[in-house]
């Protein structure tokens, strides 16, 4: 049993450093640009408690927004460290006038199930269900390994007016740029 155990750990070790190098093979493959203008896309968003569906560029259209990508919800650094962060400073965030909004490649019922459990009041949540968003920002990474598939690189992005101000995206594994203390002390 203990042999099993200790195979079972070395083959998920394997697999991640696979991983990692298959990003570093990849390069960095990102197509937004700071001071370029968020894509234009029909967004589905969990505002308020209610989905639905918006043009990016209404959606970012005069307001201040920390846009935080996430692999999924509901995944352990996701849901246990990622977004708490945000909840206990979403006021901190609201004090500077920045809306803090999620991203993720999940449906809009899983976000609006994620922001639910997570009593994440106040934060929106953005479901890229087929990975069309994130594909257009290039921030798309393999997860496969995982069983994941495809899904979001773990990032922050400060968007002021649907132009980017800034992208802090994480190393595999990490959660430092990304996090709410992070990204309030660059605001």
């Amino acid at each position: 049993m203990f042999y099993h155990a200790k195979t079972t750990i070395q083959i998920n070790k394997y697999k991640i450093l696979k991983y990692r190098l298959k990003l570093l093979e990849k390069g960095d493959q990102m197509t937004i640009s700071i001071n370029d203008n968020f894509p234009n896309q029909e967004l589905r968003v969990l505002i308020d408690g209610e989905i639905q569906n918006i043009n990016s560029a209404d959606y970012f259209s005069g307001k201040k927004i920390v846009l935080v990508g996430v692999p999924g919800a509901f995944t352990p650094t996701c849901h246990l460290s990622h977004l708490p962060g945000y909840i206990e400073n979403l006021q901190k965030f609201k004090d500077k006038s920045y809306n803090v909004s999620f991203i993720a490649v999940n449906d809009p019922f899983v976000m609006k199930s994620w922001s639910e459990a997570s009593n994440a009041d106040g934060i929106d949540m953005l479901a890229d269900g087929n990975c069309d968003l994130t594909n257009e920002l290039g921030l798309t990474m393999d997860g496969s390994a995982f069983g994941l598939g495809n899904r979001c690189k773990r990032f922050a992005m400060i968007v002021d007016n649907g132009i980017v101000q800034s992208i802090d995206i994480e190393d595999p594994g990490a959660m430092d740029v990304s996090s709410a203390e992070s990204q309030l002390a660059k605001i």
